[in-house]
């Protein structure tokens, strides 16, 4: 009978905040999902889903070639690894564009709700083998949040929670609880390598795939759309996933669960940057919370020697 790979040894706090930075890396790449999805030129999600996941496996296993890993071997893991892996990336992304999809006049909404798994990455962690949650990252998680509605909600006001949205609001929360789960339950399988996330992302981009052909009319990219496309693929829907899993598993999942609320501020200002959206104080608000909640919650790992 095989034996489940679980929780990974204590590894040093160098260990720890090394992989908390390449945890972070993931944030940072994902701040440019948001500017790269617009400049993708109108592709259809599950399209997208098939297209950037089927790039992040190719983009994963010349990685792990280089590096000298066994990509095939790290690919014969138990079915429960596989079915967190496929349920969380696929998972994911199946009910977060369906929550847009059944109510799009919502997406404010929507992605504020959709915006509570770095505050379930933090509650969830408690449940972990030696970790404690601690008031300080409750309240940095409530700054985040706080930051995060401000963000979305673009100048801090307009949200409207209509019953009639509720089947989108429940697949947008679901999203957010399929992530959140996803990131801490990576930590049980810490002995399983970063490479089998290549198979989860070669899984997530046939079921993409799929839906794409029963549920959508495929379009072509045209001019600058391919580029987009292609860094989707190798950034933030691709190597995102391998950096994210290495943090989740070695660094410090409290902190990574805070600092995720970076991503709306961070890709707010890309679409400012870039011409895509209008700033406003909303922004500078958010920041400020975001930032101030990410080190309260964080501040344990900062003062560590």
């Amino acid at each position: 009978m095989t034996t489940i790979p679980l929780i990974t040894p204590v590894p040093s706090a160098s260990d720890v905040r090394r992989a908390t930075g390449v945890g972070a890396l993931a944030i940072l790449l994902w701040s440019s999902a948001a500017l790269l999805t617009t400049l993708a030129g109108g592709v259809p999600p599950f399209q997208l889903v098939a297209s950037t996941f089927g790039l992040a496996f190719l983009t994963g296993t010349i990685g792990g070639l280089i590096r000298g890993r066994d990509v095939v071997g790290a690919l014969r893991q138990p079915w429960p690894v596989w079915l967190v892996g496929v349920a969380g990336l696929f998972g994911y992304h199946f009910f977060y564009f369906l929550a847009f999809h059944i109510a799009p006049g919502a997406a404010v909404e929507v992605n504020l709700l959709n915006y509570l798994w770095p505050l379930f990455i933090v509650l969830f962690s408690a449940l972990l083998p030696g970790e404690r949650l601690k008031p300080a990252h409750v309240l940095g998680a409530l700054c985040g949040l706080a930051g995060t509605a401000l963000i979305v909600t673009g100048r801090g006001g307009g949200l409207s929670l209509a019953s009639e949205n509720l089947p989108a609001y429940a697949a947008a929360f679901a999203a957010a609880v399929i992530w959140g789960a996803y990131s801490v339950l990576s930590r049980r399988f810490g002995n399983v390598p970063t490479e089998a996330v290549g198979g989860f992302c070669l899984v997530t981009a046939l079921l993409g795939l799929l839906c794409h052909l029963a549920f959508e009319t495929t379009v072509v990219p045209q001019g600058w759309a391919w580029l987009a496309l292609l860094a989707l693929g190798i950034g933030p829907d691709g190597l995102a996933f391998f950096l994210w899993d290495h943090g989740m598993k070695r660094g410090d999942i409290r902190a990574l669960g805070v600092l995720s609320y970076a991503v709306p501020p961070a890709s707010t200002l890309l679409l400012i940057l870039f011409g895509q959206a209008v700033g406003g104080w909303a922004v500078w608000a958010a920041c400020a919370l975001i930032g101030g909640g990410a080190v309260m919650a964080s501040w344990d790992v900062i003062r560590r020697k």
